[in-house]
């Protein structure tokens, strides 16, 4: 098993990490909600530990910004907030299970594992493309040796295009589909994204594969 650990108390992140890796689970620790984020999508991680009072993105705020951008793995959310309407918050954000502090590790250990057996052994098809493999495990796109990790937007745009391929993809539905109904996201947004993403695609193989249809969207071949 592997987790990501997100907790600014540096003394039960130390200790946390600590007693989990003695169970032999490999733990990625870090102190603040936006590097958790930047992390979350890179390395498989079975569950994400979040610590409700995270500084620069709260862990129920990470939380809620995960699955608007549909990520699938488990969440634990860690709090020493106890009340009914803090765990009804937390679970509503889009968190699977809710601790509170302080607790007995050993539970902790037990919620881990139960959350991964319900997770079950499915594992995330990827997108084949020509010589590019999408990775969902490792939200990556890989061109022989060469890898790149994208960011959950990147992703998202990409995934869309491959499995639609050969299709043109309004400007509007690719905003709808990746920020959602009720988004405030400007079509410069939208078109930053797909700038990245292609330089990113010309970074890994030096070729361009999203093609832009003007006033109407984009396609991939």
């Amino acid at each position: 098993m592997k987790v990501l650990l997100a907790e600014d108390d540096r003394n039960l992140g130390r200790l946390l990490s600590m007693l989990l890796r003695k169970e032999n689970i490999a733990v990625d620790w870090t102190e603040n909600g936006r590097e958790a984020y930047d992390k979350c999508y890179s390395d498989g991680y079975d569950v994400l530990i979040l610590d409700w009072m995270l500084p620069e993105m709260s862990g129920v705020e990470l939380c809620r910004r995960l699955r608007e951008e549909e990520y699938s793995g488990k969440i634990l959310l860690l709090t020493a907030r106890d009340t009914v309407e803090d765990k009804v918050e937390g679970l509503n954000s889009g968190a699977d299970d809710y601790m509170i502090k302080p607790f007995d590790v050993q539970e902790l250990i037990a919620r881990l594992n139960a959350l991964v057996r319900r997770q079950g052994q499915y594992t995330a098809e990827n997108i084949m493309y020509g010589n590019y493999v999408l990775e969902r495990s490792s939200y990556s796109l890989v061109c022989g040796r060469q890898k790149i990790e994208l960011r959950p937007r990147e992703f998202k745009l990409l995934e869309i295009l491959l499995n639609n391929r050969g299709q043109i993809i309004p400007r509007e539905i690719l905003q709808e589909r990746v920020w959602g109904i009720n988004n405030d996201v400007t079509e410069n947004n939208l078109d930053v994204h797909i700038r990245l993403l292609r330089k990113k695609i010309m970074t890994l193989a030096g070729e361009n594969i999203i093609h832009t249809v003007r006033g109407v969207g984009y396609y991939v071949e």
